[in-house]
């Protein structure tokens, strides 16, 4: 059984997509939700879980998800979601160094960009660190500003975490 959730986040409301057990798909929604999207309730343990880990994620507090995933999409595409998974927050890699981590050649980089703009999964699965190979923002599914967003949220983000962290040690 599939079923639509509407959330609010600081860019815009969140369409989050459940099957029984795992996440399917999470996407920005533009206007309106759609018709068979219901404001979410958090009645099941998975929505309240996601709910709570985006919004640590858009306070600072919590740059990675562990959430029960299952997008759908071809072995290659699989493949390219769970490489970018491994892209640290806060951090950006381009295309070609995404398909040479996958073992690929960066002529590749257009096949790999392919799967990347097909990710149901927007933050979760952190399409958005993915640039051009110059580091410019390219292509992303709601938008170049809410991507430049995400990356500064993380940037931010990491830097206050490395600082709580020198002053601990220097605490000592």
């Amino acid at each position: 059984m599939h079923s639509h959730h509407v959330i609010d986040s600081p860019l815009g409301k969140l369409r989050l997509s459940l099957a029984c057990d795992a996440l399917t798909a999470l996407c920005f929604l533009e206007g309106a939700p759609l018709p068979d999207a219901a404001p979410a309730d958090f009645a099941t343990p998975l929505l309240r879980r996601a709910r709570a880990q985006l919004q640590a994620y858009f306070s600072g507090a919590a740059m990675a998800f562990d959430l029960p995933l299952r997008p759908q999409g071809t072995p290659f595409q699989q493949t390219v979601w769970r490489a970018l998974q491994t892209v640290p927050a806060g951090q950006t890699i381009s295309y070609a160094q995404l398909a040479q981590r996958l073992g690929l050649p960066a002529s590749h980089a257009r096949a790999v960009g392919a799967a990347v703009g097909r990710n149901p999964l927007l933050i979760v699965v952190p399409c958005h660190r993915i640039v051009g190979h110059d580091g410019a923002l390219t292509g992303y599914a709601a938008g170049l500003p809410r991507k430049q967003a995400l990356l500064d949220l993380e940037r931010a983000a990491t830097v206050s975490a490395k600082s709580a962290t020198l002053r601990r040690l220097l605490a000592v």
